[in-house]
């Protein structure tokens, strides 16, 4: 099912980056200069900047468009200007454009600008390629602690590492990485379909080395974008194969122990085996039959759809979403989790272990990791479902979800200084519509280290929400995912970035980066997971710290523009993780030990790591990953319920 690359994919058009955003703290202390000192400063700023910023052009990658981007959401490229960033009094400023030039704008060029803050669409005019314009056209940018005064700090960083030998550390490892990545692609019929979960030569043969013989679909996402990123040449190929395979595979009939899963369920991972009464390879897959715990991945299909839109956004194959059973595998996904139930919640109803974290870990119900899952893969779906009658009904049907899960997400997921002292408050038995305690939360089961924990600026979606039970564990990726998605709001995401920075000891620690916090202890751990040995305390996902996050933080950090946040992140990653051998997870609650239990050379270890570092090198990356705000969804009007009117 699989084709190769068209001819004018080769080509490799003049193209643009991305626009960054960043801001700066409003108590950053400010050196004093003399008029002398600030004139020749400036100088010196405007040279080095300009020469930073051709660099940066001259090393772009380019990337083919097939033909003209008739979806605002899936355009690809956009400029990486150097604007002068700052304004008379010492403000950060970047300009903007109204409505009406973006629409001119976007007329001159099918180019647009699709998940970085601040961009907009098409060819820039003169005036703001220079980053110069009247400040009635310029929005004041809030300070942020992590960034500095200007851009030159990441430019000043850049020449410092660059002198003390620290790019050429570095560029050895990412060559290490690539050699790495290679080695572990699967072949189908001679053609690339995914990578090994590792290549771990210590793997014991029984249990965990059938494991690693297996391609698992969400592993292979950041191995994926680090192919389409890949400098100079990107590797779309093994993207595409690998799509229309899983694809293929979800029209399986999947049974469990004889239960039979829904239509578009799409597979946890499959293998390439030999069938000697065939005489020829043969793909299998497990949807959760091989699985710990035999539960079937809820994550899977929203991976399959983020990333068809990160391929199209990439190359610019809009043939390939747009063929029928492309089409209709989204479809199948879509109406298997927009099937109604007898459920109140626009949330999606989860067993334990239906995620990346697949071993029961207390994340039963509605865990924000695949809440942000779902309304990401909602919107990546609106942009590449074609234009018919049945689509139409099913993205009037998306449309309707993710104004509904949004406004319940931003709201009663929502934990800050403010909200805690409210729960903290709370009254209980609360009844009819007026009812500020919603979910009947006991004010008693908040546990002691939330209070300690949060710090008076800052804030994060907690795991769970239901009746009678808020989870208030921190859990990165459906934080991360939440700001890439646009779920978060802006002043959310900016809240979910001060935090990390004030708690960077906790989530970050000495290796990058806690995939849940805190970790579970004593009575806790023994009911919750069931005494799992894996699972122990600051282990694994209990409070483990996995590398192959690091991709998430860093396009999040970008996307809220914070970078600096990543880039400290990526230089301790880049202190250990070679030396190491590439473990899959650490131990310790500053992820001081290689795992227990940790394969080395793990693949998604490997190309986390190379995510991130293609996305700080090049931010305009971040558009394949990323979601603008929908302008669309707003707060709900409140209105008087039904029920309360009177029939005559």
């Amino acid at each position: 099912m699989s084709s190769s690359l068209s001819d004018s994919e080769n080509n490799i058009p003049s193209t643009s980056t991305d626009e960054l955003q960043f801001h700066m703290d409003d108590d950053q202390i400010m050196i004093e200069t003399s008029a002398a000192e600030k004139s020749n400063a400036s100088v010196q700023q405007d040279d080095t900047t300009d020469e930073i910023w051709r660099n940066i052009e001259n090393s772009r990658v380019r990337f083919p468009m097939t033909r003209d981007d008739h979806r605002q959401g899936l355009k690809r490229s956009t400029t990486l200007k150097s604007p002068n960033l700052t304004g008379p009094e010492g403000e950060v400023v970047i300009p903007t454009t109204d409505h009406d030039s973006s629409k001119q704008s976007a007329s001159a060029s099918p180019m647009g600008t699709d998940g970085v803050g601040g961009g907009r669409d098409g060819e820039s005019s003169d005036k703001d390629k220079s980053g110069r314009g009247s400040l009635d056209n310029k929005t004041i940018l809030k300070p942020s602690p992590s960034v500095g005064t200007s851009l030159l700090n990441l430019v000043t960083e850049a020449t410092s590492a660059k002198s003390n030998g620290t790019e050429s550390s570095s560029s050895s490892m990412m060559d290490e990485a690539w050699e790495r990545l290679r080695s572990s692609f699967v072949y189908f019929q001679k053609k690339p379909v995914g990578t090994l979960a590792a290549l771990d030569p210590s793997a014991e043969a029984l249990n965990y080395n059938q494991a690693i013989l297996q391609v698992f679909v969400r592993d292979f996402v950041p191995t994926a974008l680090a192919c389409l990123m890949r400098v100079p040449d990107p590797e779309p190929e093994i993207v595409k194969n690998f799509l229309l395979k899983t694809l293929h595979l979800q029209g399986w009939k999947k049974t469990i122990d004889n239960f039979t899963l829904g239509e578009g369920v799409m597979p946890a991972s499959f293998k390439v085996m030999y069938d000697s009464y065939q005489e020829k390879d043969v793909l299998k897959a497990d949807f959760g039959g091989s699985a710990i715990g035999r539960v079937a991945p809820v994550d899977s299909g929203f991976w399959w759809i983020i990333l068809l839109r990160s391929y199209t956004k990439c190359t610019g194959d809009y043939t390939l979403s747009e063929r029928p059973e492309v089409q209709k595998g989204m479809k199948l996904i879509l109406n298997l989790c927009l099937s109604d139930g007898f459920d109140t919640f626009p949330t999606l109803l989860c067993a334990d272990g239906c995620s990346m974290i697949d071993r029961r870990m207390g994340i039963y119900g509605y865990p924000i990791e695949i809440q942000a899952l779902f309304f990401f893969a909602l919107r990546c779906a609106q942009q590449m479902l074609k234009q018919d009658s049945d689509s139409n009904r099913l993205i009037e049907r998306i449309e309707r979800r993710i104004t509904a899960l949004s406004y319940h997400i931003r709201n009663y997921y929502w934990l800050d200084f403010t909200q805690l002292n409210n729960i903290y408050r709370y009254k209980t038995e609360e009844y009819s519509h007026t009812a500020v305690n919603k979910f009947n939360v006991i004010p008693e089961s908040i546990p002691d280290w939330v209070f300690d924990f949060m710090p008076l600026r800052g804030g994060y979606f907690i795991g769970n929400v239901s009746p009678a039970r808020m989870d208030f564990r921190w859990f990165l990726i459906g934080n991360c995912i939440a700001i890439l998605s646009s779920l978060a709001t802006l002043a959310q995401a900016t809240a979910i970035m001060d935090l990390v920075e004030e708690r960077w000891e906790d989530l970050i620690g000495e290796m990058p980066l806690k995939i849940a916090y805190p970790a579970l202890e004593g009575y806790q751990w023994r009911i919750v997971t069931g005494c799992d040995p894996k699972n122990i305390r600051w282990s694994y996902h209990n409070g483990g710290s996995w590398p192959v996050l690091l991709w998430l933080l860093t396009a999040a950090c970008i996307k809220a523009g914070r970078p600096q946040i990543a880039k400290r992140a990526i230089e301790l990653v880049e202190q250990r993780l070679s030396k190491d051998g590439w473990p899959e997870y650490y131990d310790g609650k500053k992820g001081r030990y290689i795992g227990k239990q940790a394969r080395k050379y793990q693949t998604w270890s490997i190309s986390g790591y190379l995510v991130a570092k293609l996305m700080i090198e090049n931010p305009s990356n971040l558009a394949m990953i990323s979601l603008e705000e929908d302008k669309k969804i707003e707060k709900p009007r409140l209105t008087r319920s039904a029920s309360w009117s009177c029939s005559r």
